[in-house]
């Protein structure tokens, strides 16, 4: 096929009885339970999968072992539960800290290299709001491989399935959601390599395509993290939830974001102002530095506000050099190497400038605790569709998800999902499909290659970056919000006429990153919309005009469906089990 030459109408269809679209933690273990259990699985990923995000965690995988101090699965659970500021589904954390013990120790029968206790035991370390006796002191709960821990499941996930043999379509880039009648029948996925459609038949379709990091000027997500998933779903009729609550990590590198791990804080590193000052006694006198995110993001911004910035500037000090050369290069080694790299720091004598950087997304496509996709208030699943890892949003971090808890919730959910699946199929046929299901988008792509004038798709994207970052960040406001909804309102009516340079079809990135703006766009309109809608303060969304928790008119869940005009907002309760919300204090 020419390089230059049109789509083919062809409609190429695979069929397979599970189709997973994504290779992280999620996608990759669900796809190991689906083949443990003899289902024909199709892994469909835009990158290679060991390119996956999962291999961008560093710090840990929190799991209450007790290998250094007594620690039990209840403590895990409250320390969830009040970490995300009582917004989360109490039923759902329960799950993930119990599940997360046995799943921790499964991977480390796969092979996974955590370190060592000097008695051979998986080594733990702290990380910010794990306490013990709920609340009591800091305990060493996340498991740790170094600072690559993300890096170390993902390539012990991915051994297990070339184990097993699971098929994976690697660059494939999924471009629709087959949903019809209420059931779901599979997704249209572009080639990359020659821009050949292809369908992929299927009665049970698991997203696990990470988070939408990109919709902010500074972040800690790689380029591919563009909401693809989360947009189609929501394209779909199936409400996004929760969108309002977006985590800004506190330590990023200043100027590019890339993070700073939580780890180093966990082995006991500073946070320092201008004048040398260990600035958190002043925010929480319990915790320090190993307060939740948001709470340190928060300080970190006003030390800022309040000049207290180093020499006047935006960005404070995160302080290593008290720990020691072998405690840095032996358990922080990828910090260090950042550090030298990128800004030409010996982290080992000199402090590491940071500043808070956007990094995880809390809410999304909503799910119950076997990974089901459900479309109501009242939890009504959607045949076929599941949903796993940050992605989804079952809720297990309501407000503000705590660190090490999201390699958690990537393995303990994407475990279920790929059980659920296998359940579901058993006995099941294919679902019908219609010859042309590819067609609508099909149309999309080639009317999007063959606009000879239009937007430029980089200008869009980087003003939209710009105006989320600035409006919609650590710190919000009603006018603001306000401005911010007729701002990607206008985005959204420029992307319609937006045009890519590239009219060809071997690896052409220029379109598939217009598809890309497109999610992003989605997914800003719903963060948007709902954290106007929520007038109040709660985790990591703070809104300066209603700096309080209201728990009268706010303990509940955003559901958000896109509509041909503004966004619909629908609400349903918390479930609350153990723990009745308190004052959140550390």
């Amino acid at each position: 096929m020419a390089e230059t030459g049109t789509l083919s109408r062809r409609q190429l269809v695979h069929e397979y009885e599970a189709v997973i679209v994504g290779a992280g933690g999620a996608g990759l273990w669900a796809a190991l339970e689906l083949a443990r259990s003899g289902v024909k699985t199709a892994v469909l990923t835009k990158l290679y999968p060991t390119r996956s995000h999962t291999g961008a965690a560093q710090g840990g995988i929190c799991a209450a072992l007790g290998n250094h101090e007594e620690d039990h699965w209840e403590w895990h659970m409250f320390d969830t539960v009040k970490g995300g500021d009582y917004l989360v589904d109490q039923d759902a954390a329960e799950v993930l800290a119990k599940e997360a013990i046995e799943t921790v120790i499964e991977l480390e029968h796969m092979g996974l290299p955590f370190n060592r206790t000097p008695d051979g035991k998986i080594d733990q370390r702290r990380f910010g709001g794990h306490t013990r006796n709920y609340g009591e002191a800091a305990v060493r709960r996340a498991c740790f491989a170094a600072d690559r821990t993300g890096h170390m499941i993902l390539q012990t996930l991915y051994q297990q399935c070339i184990k097993h043999g699971v098929r994976f379509f690697d660059e494939y880039h999924v471009v629709d959601l087959l949903i019809d009648g209420g059931q779901t029948r599979g997704v249209v996925a572009y080639r990359i390599a020659d821009g050949e459609i292809h369908v992929f038949r299927s009665g049970a379709v698991l997203i696990a395509t990470g988070g939408f990091g990109r919709m902010f000027k500074i972040t800690s997500n790689a380029l591919s993290l563009t909401g693809d998933g989360v947009a189609l779903a929501y394209r779909r009729g199936v409400p996004l939830e929760d969108m309002e609550f977006y985590q800004i990590h506190p330590t990023g590198i200043v100027g590019i974001g890339i993070l700073l791990s939580e780890a180093a804080r966990g082995e006991g590193g500073y946070l320092r102002n201008d004048s040398g000052e260990r600035f958190m006694e002043r925010y929480a006198p319990k915790l320090m530095e190993l307060a939740p995110r948001d709470m340190v993001s928060r300080a970190i911004y006003m030390e800022i506000r309040e000049g207290r910035g180093i020499n006047g500037g935006d960005y404070v000090y995160l302080d290593l050099t008290h720990l020691g050369r072998e405690v840095i290069e032996s358990k922080l080694p990828d910090i260090t190497e950042f550090a030298r790299v990128y800004q030409g720091i010996e982290p080992i004598t000199q402090p590491v400038p940071i500043t808070p950087t956007a990094h995880y997304a809390q809410g999304g496509i909503p799910t119950n605790v076997d990974a089901r996709v459900v479309v109501d208030e009242v939890n009504t699943v959607l045949p076929g569709l599941y949903a796993a890892g940050e992605c989804a949003c079952v809720s297990v971090h309501g407000a503000n998800r705590l660190g090490t808890n999201s390699l958690v919730d990537i393995l303990v959910f994407g475990r279920r999902a790929g059980r659920s699946m296998a359940k579901d199929v058993a006995g099941q046929g294919l679902p019908d499909l219609d010859p042309d299901a590819s067609e609508p988008v099909r149309a999309e792509i080639e009317a999007l290659r063959g606009r000879e004038s239009g937007e430029s798709v980089n200008r869009i994207r980087t003003e939209l970056a710009a105006v989320m970052w600035e409006r919609c960040g650590v710190f919000r406001e009603g006018a603001g919000l306000e401005r911010l909804t007729g701002e990607v309102r206008d985005l959204r009516h420029r992307y319609a006429n937006v045009k890519v340079e590239d009219k060809g079809l071997v690896f052409n990135t220029d379109l598939l990153e217009a598809r890309e703006l497109g999610y992003l766009l989605d997914c800003a309109e719903a963060t948007v919309a709902a954290a106007l809608a929520r007038t109040e303060s709660r985790g990591g969304h703070y809104r300066e005009d209603f700096p309080e928790r209201n728990d009268t008119d706010w303990l509940k869940h955003t559901l958000i469906y896109r509509t041909d005009g503004d966004p619909q907002l629908r609400y349903k309760p918390v479930t609350i089990t153990r723990f009745q919300p308190k004052p959140r204090v550390y």
